[in-house]
């Protein structure tokens, strides 16, 4: 194909992958911004708290109240409203699910790029062969501004993830990883070194490790705290790698472990040399894992480090004078309840007298062989000295959750703390907003969890259609099977439509067009032909869908698109 051909294909190409996409960001109120000349702030800060739900607040606010006599949180004074955080429909486990609660890739999806999306998408579309959104922090690196990600869980998870990576499952942190390096992301900060390093090196890479790769691009790789306070703004890329999975809980912390106000401050000096400005998220990423165990000492730790690092941003942002500040949830966790079996109290007094988090103690409960032993671990961590024959045979036997008897002890606890729990998932209630700067105003009242990010881009006078478009031109991610052969198959009739061709077919054959190329497949025989010539595809046929593999649609295209097996996405050009 000439330089000509080429360049009229992919336009074409591009037009077909975006348009239904496009359609959808104007249905959502994506916005198309007239650009920096209607920008309001120079800076965006956006602030996470992963798992914060209303109890978890006052949790925190109760807490500091009784220990230290400061009666408001340093977010309190900036609430401005509440955010819904419903997901699209989507699967789990082969059943279909409303959506209606939501988890952490399909909600920060929304409130990173303005798209609704299935739980466990990483901004991408609900579709068999899904498009890639554009994040407002991708937007912003498309205009020169300096961006970052700091969180207290792996930088490959979830929230984190939407802002500057794309994959159908958040499961695939390694290719979060290796798209991170291709992000123009300045600073990231968090856990999870074991997804940017090989097996042998302890990791959970299977190809190579990234580290020499990021130092190539001119990043500064540091692990611990002294290294990252000895980082000075000429340090203009960073990777903090703070843990091999997710950053130490705050009880569970030694001195070489940063804050998350810590990694904060130290973002914020470097991205705010930047003169073109600068956006970054911040993740309170372990409250929410708190949540999910049960274990409320610990997540109103984490709830209170993350105020911290708020009134790190605010000052800045006082500080500055043209940056806006923005904070709520992806959704809450637990199903948190401050107060338990009709007794009008809590027990607040003992909510400090847990000395680390249950996480620390989970080996040692299940390694447990006698009774004695669990009043020994339950003692040592722990106010009580009365554990009751029940409460030690409840934590042996654990909780029948995932959790096992981590579960039962944070049982035992949260029940003499007089706090209760629906259960270690997620629950769909509403969410707290609070900002300060411009963006107040966009994000006030009652909003869905999609307006975080077109309020954002409208302050920012960023185009999140237009970076939404670059990206959909270069990449699908479509479902996919291996056969036994280990060849990937492809869902015909979705992936034909997403290149602009058309389907037809029944239960015993179907044709694939595009503009002068055919392939007619027999589903019965399973034989296909290209343009009338006998083809050696290989043809599958799964509950009524047709695969096909990856040579057929280049033959039916005229081009060579690749598969990137690791990200688990088609590379168009």
């Amino acid at each position: 194909m000439n330089k000509l051909m080429k360049g009229i294909f992919f336009g074409g190409l591009a037009a077909a992958v975006v348009s239904g996409a496009t359609l959808a960001g104007a249905a959502q109120g994506t916005t198309n911004t007239g650009g920096a000349a209607n920008a309001k702030s120079k800076n965006l800060i956006v602030l996470i708290g992963d798992g914060m739900g209303p109890a978890q607040i006052s949790a925190a606010r109760y807490f500091q109240q009784y220990t230290k006599g400061i009666s408001h949180l340093n977010i309190d004074p900036y609430y401005v409203g509440q955010a819904t955080t419903y997901a699209d429909r989507g699967e789990d486990g082969g059943k279909i699910v409303s959506g209606i609660v939501t988890d952490s890739a399909s909600a920060g999806t929304a409130f990173a790029t303005g798209h609704k999306t299935y739980n466990a998408g990483i901004s991408v579309s609900n579709e068999d062969v899904s498009r890639p959104f554009a994040s407002i922090i991708e937007a912003a690196e498309s205009t020169g501004k300096a961006t970052g990600l700091v969180t207290t869980a792996r930088i490959t998870h979830a929230t984190p993830a939407v802002y500057a990576s794309h994959v159908r499952n958040r499961d695939n942190e390694s290719a979060i990883a290796s798209q991170y390096l291709e992000s123009g992301v300045d600073v990231l900060m968090g856990g999870g070194k074991q997804f940017f390093v090989t097996k042998e090196e302890k990791g959970k890479r299977t190809d190579k490790s990234l580290i020499p790769d990021f130092k190539a691009k001119g990043y500064t790789v540091v692990e611990n705290a002294s290294a990252l306070n000895a980082l000075t703004s000429k340090n203009t890329k960073v990777l903090g790698l703070f843990g091999s999975s997710h950053v130490a809980y705050v009880p569970d912390r030694t001195a070489e472990t940063p804050s998350l106000a810590a990694m904060t401050s130290k973002a914020l000096n470097i991205l705010s040399t930047d003169k073109d400005g600068f956006v970054m998220m911040i993740e309170g990423g372990r409250i929410d894992h708190a949540g999910h165990a049960n274990d409320l000492p610990t997540l109103v730790q984490e709830a209170l480090d993350f105020d911290a690092a708020f009134k790190t941003a605010i000052d800045f942002a006082k500080k500055n004078g043209n940056t806006s500040v923005v904070v709520t949830a992806d959704h809450e966790t637990g199903g948190l309840s401050l107060s338990r079996d009709n007794i009008y109290e809590i027990n607040i007094d003992l909510w400090n007298k847990q000395k680390h988090s249950s996480e620390s103690l989970a080996a040692a409960l299940e390694a447990a062989q006698t009774p004695e032993e669990i009043r020994s671990i339950v003692t040592t961590n722990t106010w009580i000295t009365d554990l009751t024959d029940e409460e030690v045979t409840q934590i042996m036997n654990g909780d029948g959750s995932s959790y096992k008897r981590e579960g039962a002890y944070n049982a035992v606890i949260s029940k003499r703390l007089l706090v209760g729990w629906s259960g270690h998932g997620h629950s769909a209630v509403d969410v707290g907003v609070w900002a300060y700067g411009p963006i107040a105003d966009k994000v006030k009242g009652q909003v869905d969890n999609t307006q975080i990010a077109t309020a954002g881009a409208g302050i920012l006078g960023l185009d999140l259609n237009k970076r939404s478009a670059e990206l959909q031109s270069k990449y699908l991610y479509p479902k996919f099977k291996i056969s036994r052969d280990n060849e990937v198959l492809y869902p015909a009739e979705a992936l034909a439509k997403a290149l602009g061709g058309t389907y037809k077919g029944d239960a015993s054959a179907a044709r694939l067009a595009l503009k002068n190329n055919t392939i007619d497949v027999s589903l019965t025989d399973k034989t296909a032909k290209l343009n009338g010539k006998a083809a050696a595809y290989t043809v599958d046929v799964d509950n009524g869908v047709l695969y096909l593999p990856l040579t057929a649609f280049n033959q039916l295209t005229g081009t060579t698109l690749k598969w990137d097996a690791l990200s688990e996405r088609l590379v168009l050009r």
